[in-house]
């Protein structure tokens, strides 16, 4: 497969050689012209599959867009959605964050869909998302979707707390070449490289090429974790139009040497070296689109994708994966006032584990597979005022067998000025193979209630099960926007979400561990036997003071009521411990201030609520950019990460126990050029 995609870029290359073109305009940091009401009128398509204006949207939104991105200085993905109310981001390690939307966050948030230009990179394995996995030119982002709350009508099971949808731009917009370079302290050094030109009119492509090194972070007690983080990655973009119809085949290659240390203390076993673990990870994907638009009105689309990724770190674990996904959908208008969108899915995964120290699966190797159909039925009541959204999806899987997940949504739109939406969704989190097949060892309890200190360590060893079930939610929300003045705007949304059949844990009996003197082991098997109900506010406001100077702000509130048992809570952050996990409140406020067209300052300060699970405490931290451009199409920028806090810690890792690293203060400066 890599091979593949090797020479498919090779392909493009050769024919880039073969056909010089004139190098078009660059339309980026356009979005910072326009005033906040047109910004309102950005398309999104996440929501409901077609473009929809972000004013006229009845669920809660919040868009990225590459000036964003490129303001904040943000170095990944999930750095960028610092930015979206209502997301918890939290670094972990060097190449780990935990990235989750209201709330049960976790390395593998397992109720959050996230895409990349609609492919799925949700690991049904793990249930949860490889973040360290998940990169492209940062610079080649159009905009990233954030869908709060259940998306699982349209998206499928697992589409439970949200939705994020990473989209990049067509090749038509990337004409031209792109060189950014730069280095610091905990940015050691980074490059980027991207051609864009055209076969022929119809035609164009790009091709890119990026790579970093990361420094390690240290521990609480200043100890090595060795987690640096070396990567690189390449990818191409080909579009072709033909008449009604768009034909896109776009491919990525990556390869990330990374790092660990498992803390002794919570897991000490046989096998696991002290001076931490060194491995790699592999993989490339496919991915291609046909797109036929009627009209305005009516359009089918096409979509195939393969995936495949290679995971090595011995002894935390060893795996290999693939998936296959066909994705179909057609839209078109019924009686007038009826938008219908229909679409089916199937998705092939594949993978192999092998047995390491910590965990074992049976079988070994594996194929799942699933199946989905979604309808959806936009019906005008008032024609431009009043808004009815109805539609349902039917998924089938290996592990709980077909799930059912309804939605309805009501937009009314009294004026332009105004807006206000409600809705009632149903959605399920589905099992993941390492539920149903594992065997591992998790952690090593020192202490129990009314037992602070026990004579003998107990290892909790976790045993899956077929008896686990799909995670059941009942999302009620509601929401309003206001445009107060062309300059400034606000958007608040509302919710309570009732989970039913959680996640939680029951435990045997005990026993002497085997080939492990001196320990006791006790197997911990899942049931849905616990149910939470949450609640929460998420504001963001958006002013132009000056054609200048732009700011923004968002807060989220966030309660948890955790129905688990005493035991549980204590031990697991995932469900039972989840209320203790959240921060409760969360503040973004960024200032972006042009003081010429050559001279930018983009402010960015951030507030984080205490994590009493992991006893981290509330902390400020702010990230400043300064960008000056000499000249025409060259960028020089001097980036300061956290810059409140010599140190600070973010979160903890929920799977295996490794030392928790601290996030540094950095400096970074880079120089882009565009030709």
């Amino acid at each position: 497969m890599l091979s593949l995609l090797k020479f498919l870029i090779l392909i493009v290359i050769f024919f880039a050689a073969d056909n010089a073109v004139a190098v078009n305009k660059s339309v980026e940091g356009a979005l910072f012209d326009l005033s906040i009401e047109d910004l309102m009128q950005i398309e999104v398509t996440t929501v409901s599959r077609r473009s929809q204006k972000l004013s006229e949207v009845p669920s809660a939104v919040f868009v990225i867009t590459q000036e964003d991105i490129q303001r904040s200085g943000a170095t990944s993905i999930p750095d960028a959605l610092r930015m979206a109310p209502g997301v918890q981001v939290e670094r972990v390690s060097t190449d780990k964050w935990a990235v989750s939307i209201r709330g049960f966050n976790g390395v593998y948030a397992n109720k959050l869909q996230v895409l990349m230009d609609g492919r799925s990179v949700y690991n049904p394995m793990f249930a949860g998302v490889q973040w360290e996995q998940q990169d492209t030119l940062l610079e080649d982002i159009e905009r990233i979707e954030v869908i709060r709350g259940p998306a699982a009508a349209v998206w499928g099971a697992n589409a439970v707390n949200g939705v994020i949808n990473i989209i990049t731009k067509q090749a038509a917009d990337t004409q031209g070449s792109l060189l950014t370079a730069g280095g610091g302290s905990f940015e050691q050094g980074f490059f980027g490289a991207r051609y864009g030109g055209k076969i022929n009119e119809a035609t164009p492509f790009r091709f890119y090429a990026k790579g970093f090194t990361r420094d390690r972070l240290t521990s609480t007690t200043g100890d090595n974790i060795h987690n640096q983080w070396h990567s690189a990655r390449g990818g191409f973009r080909l579009d072709h139009t033909r008449g009604i119809d768009q034909f896109t085949l776009q491919g990525d290659i990556f390869y990330n040497a990374h790092g660990d240390t498992v803390d002794r203390s919570q897991l000490n076993l046989p096998g696991i070296p002290q001076n931490g673990s060194r491995g790699h990870t592999e993989g490339g994907n496919i991915r291609l689109r046909w797109d036929r638009v009627y009209s305005e009105q009516s359009a089918i689309m096409l979509q195939i994708y393969y995936d495949r990724n290679r995971y090595r770190l011995v002894p935390i674990g060893d795996s290999d994966a693939e998936s296959f996904d066909v994705d179909f959908q057609h839209r078109l208008n019924f009686l007038e006032k009826h938008s219908v969108t229909w679409g089916l899915n199937y998705r092939l995964y594949h993978n192999t584990v092998f047995d390491s120290v910590i965990s074992q699966f049976t079988p070994r190797e594996q194929t799942n597979h699933q199946f989905g159909a979604f309808l959806r039925d936009e019906i005008s009541l008032l024609p431009e005022r009043l808004m009815l959204t109805i539609g349902t999806r039917l998924d089938h899987n290996d592990f709980s067998g077909l799930e059912v997940q309804p939605n309805a949504r009501l937009m009314w739109t009294p004026n332009s000025s105004n807006s206000v939406w409600m809705s009632i969704s149903r959605a399920v989190r589905i099992p993941s193979r390492a539920e149903q097949d594992v065997t591992a060892v998790v952690q090593q309890i020192q202490g129990l209630p009314g037992f602070p200190i026990l004579p003998v360590p107990i290892l909790a060893t976790i045993t899956g099960t077929n008896n686990f079930g799909s995670e059941k939610l009942i999302a009620y929300e509601v929401g309003y926007r206001h445009q107060i003045t062309p300059r400034a705007s606000v958007d608040i949304a509302g919710f309570v979400n009732d989970y039913s059949q959680l996640r939680d844990f029951s435990f045997g009996a005990l026993s002497a561990g085997v080939g492990l003197p001196g320990q006791i082991r006790i197997p911990v098997t899942a049931n849905n036997n616990a149910s939470a109900l949450t609640y929460g506010l998420e504001v963001s406001a958006d002013w132009k003071p000056l054609n200048q100077w732009r700011l923004q702000a968002s807060y989220s509130y966030l309660n948890m009521d955790i129905d688990s048992s005493e035991l549980v809570k204590q031990l697991d952050p995932t469900t039972g411990g989840a209320d203790k996990v959240a921060p409760q409140h969360r503040l973004s406020f960024r200032s972006n201030y042009d003081f010429s067209e050559k001279l930018q300052l983009n402010l960015w300060l951030r507030y984080v609520s205490k994590i009493a699970f992991y006893n981290i405490p509330d902390y400020v931290t702010m990230d400043a950019r300064f960008s000056f451009k000499p000249v025409k199409h060259v960028e020089l920028f001097l980036m300061g990460q956290n810059l409140f806090s010599q140190n600070h810690r973010e979160f903890v890792s929920d799977t295996i126990p490794t030392l928790p690293g601290v996030i540094p203060r950095g400096i970074y400066a880079g120089v882009q050029w565009r030709f």
